[in-house]
């Protein structure tokens, strides 16, 4: 009788705790305090950069029209495909023009530690305080990069 008591108490208690748990992999992360989800940056860039090319590709083919647009993007048989490629070709030119930014910056703060802040702001810097040197000098890097032809990609 003893060792019903036990195990009924036992399962009194396990069971409203396994079930208020959720399995391993699907609680709320990110929510709550618990442990933040660490591919919510990737995914939401990833995202946004996909939403950005699909609208430009459907005002381009609002524009172009959709013969002409399919004929410029299309590539099977039917030409069906343009608007995927488009929105493809166009998230790769979106995620480019991304790194050759980031790549902008880092070459930004080397020079600006390599020649000191105030030989830099007198460099890059255009306002009364020269305090928008480092985003003039990234805006000027990120633009020579993504130039096809220029030679610094």
């Amino acid at each position: 009788m003893k060792t019903f008591l036990v195990a009924a108490a036992f399962l009194v208690l396990a069971v409203p705790a396994a079930l208020a748990a959720p399995p391993a992999g699907h609680g709320n992360a990110g929510k709550n305090g618990n442990k933040p989800d660490t591919n919510t940056t990737t995914t939401s860039t990833t995202t946004s950069t996909e939403k950005n090319a699909a609208k430009a590709c459907k005002a381009e083919r609002a524009s172009l029209g959709a013969d002409a647009f399919a004929a410029k993007y299309g590539t099977n048989a039917n030409k069906k495909n343009a608007y995927g490629k488009c929105v493809s070709e166009t998230a790769r030119k979106l995620t480019a023009e991304q790194q050759a930014e980031k790549n902008a910056a880092k070459a930004c703060k080397a020079e600006r530690a390599s020649i000191g802040a105030d030989a830099f702001a007198a460099k890059y810097g255009t306002n009364a305080n020269k305090k928008n040197a480092f985003g003039k000098c990234v805006s000027k890097l990120a633009k020579a990069k993504s130039k096809p032809g220029s030679g610094t990609d």
